[in-house]
């Protein structure tokens, strides 16, 4: 009796374990059904206003160009105006004082008719000479009809058609935008992000894409990148500090961005990569993790160092090389087991690099296998991977340069999986960033 007892005990607490297990989970998708009500609730609620605002401000901005056109116009017909009345109220000044003249003259002549003998021929002689001055056979002439503007407007009746198609098709709604954030990967010192095409009808020419700190109370966002590929390495983000991204796109031929992908946070827990500062012959950004090989020391190849051993297999390690100076055999870029300080090239045992000529070299030995040369615009990648078989210990090497690899593996003394990184230029001009 006791063991059914048992049985039954544990068949309850199994079935109390799956139960809770079972809340859970449908918790769990509750949050994300209230998350998406939110998400869908959240951005209906954007569109609505996005959409008033754009249509009031178009509404506006098309009342002041109809108002300044009619202004314009309107003054194009009163300079019209003012232009032709002006010779014919001259005309009218003309006629008018010719009638006042007439009117004097008759008067003077009806008078002299009248009057007696003896002042008859003194009162015609004079009108007579008045006559003749005034020149009564002389008319201003008045412009006929044809002749004087008769002021219209034209008005296209096309234009409202014209507006309304274009009206009609002004503006779209979607409900999913063309791209989205694919991933987000955590790198020293900053966050690579990838998205990709998810409309395919949808042809992009340029992504667009920005990021933010998370909880900022209103931080704006900023463009970290604008171009045609479909990944970007955000660097000097604050390890342990959540950021959100959003990536948008431009069609082929379009001039205005697609709406925004869903906001996707990330953050990085590595630490950013430095080079070590107070090494003679660089010198470093503020951030330390560029460094400008100087005119000190010019007879020797000083190596420079990581600050700390910040590279971890498993990760990729990039150079970029953004100026570049004189070549020399023991210039070299790489990663090495310690930071041996006495050293002039990291073409030495403990350390793999690649020389500027692009040559590869293992523990201080050259291989066959030869890279492209580094030149400025370069980019070198170092990614490793831990291989052991339990009597050695190996990393698998993988070192990139233009569109070329070099793949071999590297016996080493004992198991690392965190390395230094460095470089050495025996000449000045050399400026490498390191992410």
């Amino acid at each position: 009796m006791s063991v059914e007892v048992d049985l039954l005990l544990q068949e309850a607490k199994e079935s109390i374990e799956a139960a809770q297990n079972y809340r859970s989970e449908l918790q769990q998708r509750l949050n994300g059904l209230n998350q998406a009500r939110k998400q869908v609730r959240g951005s209906a609620g954007q569109a609505r206003e996005a959409l008033r605002r754009h249509f009031m401000e178009l509404q506006a901005a098309a009342g002041r160009l109809l108002a300044e056109r009619l202004d314009a116009l309107l003054a194009e017909v009163d300079a019209i105006e003012a232009d032709s009345i002006k010779p014919l109220d001259d005309c009218q000044s003309l006629i008018e004082h010719g009638v006042g003249q007439a009117d004097e003259l008759l008067r003077e002549g009806e008078a002299a008719l009248r009057c007696g003998l003896g002042e008859k021929e003194d009162k015609l002689g004079s009108f007579t000479k008045k006559a003749m001055h005034i020149q009564l056979d002389s008319l201003p002439e008045v412009p006929a009809l044809v002749d004087v503007p008769s002021v219209s407007a034209q008005l296209d009746d096309s234009l409202l058609g014209l507006l309304r198609e274009r009206v009609s098709h002004h503006g779209s709604v979607s409900s999913h935008p063309p791209v989205q954030i694919e991933e987000l990967q955590e790198r020293p010192g900053g966050v690579l992000v990838r998205w990709c095409k998810v409309d395919e009808d949808f042809t992009p020419a340029d992504y667009r894409l920005q990021y933010r700190r998370s909880g900022s109370g209103g931080s704006q966002y900023e463009d970290a990148y604008i171009g045609r590929e479909c990944e970007f390495l955000v660097l000097h983000l604050d390890p342990h500090t959540e950021h959100q991204f959003r990536v948008c796109a431009r069609g082929e031929g379009r001039t205005e961005w697609s709406p925004w992908s869903v906001p996707q946070a990330g953050y990085t827990t590595l630490t950013p990569h430095e080079w070590r500062p107070g090494t003679e012959g660089y010198i470093l950004s503020s951030r330390r993790n560029i460094a400008l090989r100087n005119d000190a020391c010019q007879a020797r190849c000083p190596v420079l160092y990581s600050n700390s051993p910040t590279y971890f297999c498993g990760q990729t390690l990039t150079f970029k090389i953004s100026a570049a100076g004189p070549l020399d055999r023991r210039d070299s870029l790489g990663v090495c087991i310690d930071s041996e300080q006495q050293e002039e090239s990291l073409q030495r045992d403990r350390a793999v690099c690649i020389s500027t000529s692009g040559a590869v070299f293992v523990n201080g030995k050259e291989m066959t296998n030869q890279l492209p040369a580094v030149s400025v615009g370069s980019s070198v990648t170092f990614d490793m991977e831990v291989l052991s078989d339990g009597c050695s210990f190996k990393l698998r090497v993988t070192i990139g340069s233009g569109n070329r690899e070099v793949v071999f593996d590297w016996l080493v003394e004992q198991a690392v999986d965190c390395l230094y990184f460095g470089c050495s230029f025996a000449h000045s001009g050399w400026k490498v960033l390191v992410f």
